[in-house]
């Protein structure tokens, strides 16, 4: 298994009450580099959403994905994830490549339960599964993550469900009881996947994307579709960011050791220079490791030099040299990244940057990897 731990767009049925609501909930997730990294809830040069559909008043009901509204981001309809720096607007976008982009853990409202329950009391304030139909976390999910996340891979054209993700608590649970609200939110993300390969792949080459949660469930997806099997062909690469794979976690797909190799992953977790958590050190296996700056998994430091850009507060405007990176047993250590009132910034876990610390490194890469393929 794998291992955890702008703005002319509003969604459909969204007030503007919601949305001062996404930008408060924003600024207040998990970890405190979110303020940096998730600042605003705009930015986007593209149009309005297309309110295509109405979806049912059920409270869990299933996500159905012939329906637009259960895609945070489609090539039919405008999204955050459409939104690019300035540096980056006159750029063609290249529609021969598609993207399945798995969102990280944003459920991260309710208060804390009895785990012992389960949470199958109606009355309780915490569901262990999110609600697709809550246009609120809809409206958190595509200000930030979609944003600021799967905007990296968009010079493509990307997919990217709404599912019914584990809240943030269902990581601290044992296995038995986590188990089902997993396997709850990936099958959401593999009927999505089923979804998209019979209606939109239409044999065009795709890369799969995730960050933190998104990586445990496109772990398993390309266990199941992908890894040795004929769909391997398509492949351009995996960027499973934010939770660790074990090395030997695929039987074909290998790690990327070069910048334009195809059909193999990259993985990372970002962390300050001369800090690894204790769980991390802990951990009973060689995770796998790819350095962001260098896309190769030797241990030799990444200077500044050959950072890219990192988008942090303000999103039209990337930091190229921001950070040097080097590997270090089963985790990436990063600099402290340099922006404005970063004087301040004290964390030493930066998992909220995971992609943030390397946008422009990330988006570009993946031009190599898909041109090296031609």
């Amino acid at each position: 298994m794998l291992y955890r731990n702008t703005s002319e767009c509003p969604p459909p049925r969204v007030t503007l009450r919601a949305v001062a609501r996404c930008r408060r909930q924003i600024n207040g997730l998990a970890y405190a580099m979110v303020a940096l990294l998730l600042a605003a809830c705009g930015g986007s040069k593209y149009g309005a959403y297309v309110p295509a559909y109405t979806p049912p008043a059920e409270a869990e009901s299933r996500p159905n994905y012939n329906q637009l509204y259960y895609w945070a981001a489609h090539p039919l309809k405008h999204s955050p994830a459409d939104s690019v720096p300035k540096p980056y607007r006159n750029t063609q976008r290249d529609t021969s490549v598609d993207v399945f982009f798995v969102h990280p853990t944003i459920y991260l409202s309710g208060k804390a339960v009895d785990s012992n329950r389960l949470a199958t009391d109606s009355t309780e304030q915490l569901r262990w599964n999110a609600n697709v139909n809550d246009a609120e976390l809809n409206a958190t999910v595509d200000y930030s993550t979609m944003l600021q996340q799967a905007s990296a891979f968009n010079h493509f054209s990307v997919y990217a469900p709404r599912y019914r993700q584990a809240h943030i608590q269902a990581f601290a649970l044992d296995a038995v009881r986590k188990k089902p609200f997993f396997d709850t939110a990936y099958a959401d993300v593999r009927a999505a996947f089923v979804y998209y390969l019979k209606h939109y792949n239409r044999g065009r080459r795709f890369v799969i994307a995730s960050h933190s949660q998104g990586t445990l469930h496109a772990g398993r997806l390309m266990q199941e579709f992908i890894d040795g099997k004929p769909l391997q062909q398509q492949l351009v690469a995996a960027y499973l960011i934010g939770l660790p794979v074990p090395s030997g976690y695929f039987s074909s797909c290998a790690p990327c050791s070069t910048a334009a190799q195809n059909q193999c992953f990259v993985s990372w977790r970002t962390y300050k220079k001369g800090y690894t958590p204790a769980y991390v050190v802990a951990e009973p296996f060689k995770a796998v490791v790819v350095n962001p700056l260098s896309w190769t998994l030797d241990s030799v430091l990444a200077p500044k030099a050959a950072s890219k850009g990192a988008v942090l507060y303000n999103f039209n405007k990337p930091l190229p040299a921001s950070v040097s990176t080097q590997i270090v047993g089963n985790v990436l250590w990063s600099s402290k990244p340099r922006f404005f009132g970063s004087i301040f910034f004290t964390r030493k876990n930066y998992h909220i940057g995971d992609i943030n610390l390397f946008w422009v490194d990330v988006r570009e890469n993946l031009r190599t990897r898909v041109a090296a393929k031609q």
